[in-house]
């Protein structure tokens, strides 16, 4: 008789575990930070994903008239975006802009991939460093934007962050299928 009573996953271990493509395979189950974060993770390795294999003009490409989007700025954006909501909302510091223009889509042609991948990840490595300690109804305040004050807990914050990922992902997909036809992930 087989007993059925548990099943193993292998995302839910304590082992990374990689899809075929490289990419984290995110928690199922188990603690929410943990899946919270390793679904993040998933999500900041398709946007790597999607960038791979391409060079400085291949990243400038924009999707179609009339919208200037690009994978190289759609990096840039979300290094912006992680400087935002991890370091200015979830834990306060007054930080200046990644960028000049504050959304990192303008795109600046000394700037290539690789050092725009390179801002991404230190942005990233200093989201995780800051909120590390911090529990998931950790309390932010967003200083600017359409509700300047409101308070956000980190939990939302984490939730925020995949959503726009998962969002701009869909974006890269185009855009990569557009550049040489890979679609998919």
């Amino acid at each position: 008789m087989t007993d059925n009573t548990h099943t193993s996953n292998p995302a839910d271990s304590d082992a990374p575990h990689a899809l075929p493509d490289g990419r984290p395979v995110p928690r199922l189950t188990g603690d929410e930070r943990a899946m919270l974060e390793s679904w993040l993770d998933f999500h900041r390795a398709t946007l790597e994903l999607k960038c791979a294999g391409l060079d400085d003009a291949q990243v400038r490409t924009a999707s179609a008239e009339p919208s200037a989007l690009t994978l190289l700025g759609l990096v840039q954006h979300l290094a912006e975006v992680e400087r935002n909501w991890f370091q200015r909302v979830a834990v306060g510091l007054d930080v200046p802009p990644v960028y000049e223009d504050g959304t990192g889509y303008a795109l600046d042609a000394g700037r290539g991939l690789d050092e725009a991948l390179g801002i991404w990840r230190r942005e990233i490595a200093r989201g995780r460093e800051l909120c590390a300690g911090l529990p998931l109804d950790h309390v932010g305040r967003v200083a600017e934007g359409p509700v300047p004050g409101m308070e956000v807990s980190l939990r939302w914050v984490l939730i925020h962050m995949i959503e726009e990922y998962a969002r701009h992902n869909g974006h890269a997909d185009l855009l990569r299928e557009r550049i040489d036809g890979v679609t998919g992930a």
